[in-house]
């Protein structure tokens, strides 16, 4: 590898550690100060806070990596700047593009990476972190998970408890249930069968019910009973899939498609997993683009402020299409890779004469 080559990319790893420890620490003082609050009228031990905020902070920062990478590659060329280091590479024949081509194939490969290694990571923490988390709720008591055998849901209504267990989930609706409720010694009360049960409400409804007491078993029409669960509820419990592994997140998909469940939440972040290598790859460039063009300028704050303008803006298109996506007003491909490029134009266009600068 050429000397100038090992300058650059070590140049450019500094100025992200440096950036990414600003930031981590940031978060993690503001994820502190929320587990602070939370625990104030608990009695944990001191260090608990602390270690719940650092188990959550992995996961925050990932979501912030391609603001990293933005920010990362303005202080690059700002210190590049203000050693006139660029100006010898130009005047030994180094292009600039040829220093963007080299922190864009860094970037891309550290994005690889970071969702190999630090996402799979991040994910485990952020699950440790909700286990921890939820014995100090008030819904420590209930459960719900998808397998392969179905829709799981542990529920406690007036010292009975419920285990419910449905083949499949339609909108508002329970789909070949079997339900089991216990008194406060887990004796069984009785079983309940219902091919269809309506939850749109916390008062469920079964139109038509199998009931089976003590060895014996009846129909009953149009049968009432409540739950801390309802469909909005059911939905919301799986929506937190920073918490889980690639392969984990495959693993769900497969058991959504068996339980009948919508799988497009699912589907927009494995998608948005793998679209990440290129979106900081594209952040990365256009970065650069705003610190050749800004080159003159003297404040460096001004060049941080405008890459952090179009980062927000790029922010808030990005979501938009992940708002049209989830809602399936617009396909996952055109959600996810239609901003990217978008993106890939702009920086294209704004390449072409970039080694004038």
């Amino acid at each position: 590898m050429k000397t100038y080559i090992k300058f650059i990319i070590t140049s450019f790893l500094k100025s992200f550690l440096n950036i990414f420890l600003i930031m981590f620490a940031l978060v993690l003082i503001l994820n502190l100060l929320s587990e602070l609050d939370f625990f104030k009228n608990l009695n944990v031990d001191n260090f608990f806070p602390f270690y719940l905020a650092l188990l959550n902070s992995l996961s925050l920062i990932f979501e912030m990596f391609p603001f990293i990478f933005l920010i990362s590659t303005q202080f690059f060329f700002i210190n590049f700047f203000k050693n006139n280091e660029l100006d010898i590479f130009k005047y030994s024949g180094l292009k600039n593009i040829s220093i963007i081509n080299i922190i864009s194939l860094l970037t891309f490969f550290m994005g690889i990476l970071i969702i190999v290694i630090f996402y799979n990571l991040s994910s485990n923490f952020k699950n440790i972190y909700l286990e921890l988390k939820s014995k100090y709720t008030s819904d420590n008591k209930y459960l719900a998970v998808i397998t392969n055998n179905g829709l799981w849901i542990k529920d406690k209504i007036n010292d009975k408890t419920l285990i419910i267990n449905a083949n499949k989930i339609e909108p508002n609706y329970l789909v070949e249930t079997f339900i089991s409720e216990f008194n406060k010694d887990f004796e069984v009360i009785r079983n309940i069968q219902a091919e269809k049960i309506n939850i749109e409400n916390n008062e469920w409804l079964i139109e038509d019910a199998k009931l089976f007491v003590q060895n014996t078993s009846k129909q009953v029409y149009n049968l009432k009973f409540n739950s801390n669960f309802n469909y909005k509820r059911i939905q919301g419990l799986f929506s937190n899939l920073s918490s889980l592994s690639i392969l984990e997140l495959f693993e769900l998909k497969k058991n959504y498609k068996l339980l009948g469940y919508s799988t497009v939440e699912v589907d927009i972040h494995i998608q948005k997993l793998t679209s990440y290598p290129f979106y900081f790859l594209l952040m990365t460039i256009l970065s650069s683009i705003i610190m050749y063009n800004s080159k003159n300028f003297k404040n460096p704050s001004l060049k941080i402020s405008i890459g952090l303008f179009c980062s927000v803006i790029i922010y808030y298109i990005n979501n938009f299409f992940y708002v049209l996506g989830s809602t399936e007003k617009i396909t996952l491909i055109i959600a996810i890779w239609v901003p990217l490029i978008l993106l890939s134009l702009t920086n294209f266009l704004m390449l072409r004469n970039i080694n004038e600068k």
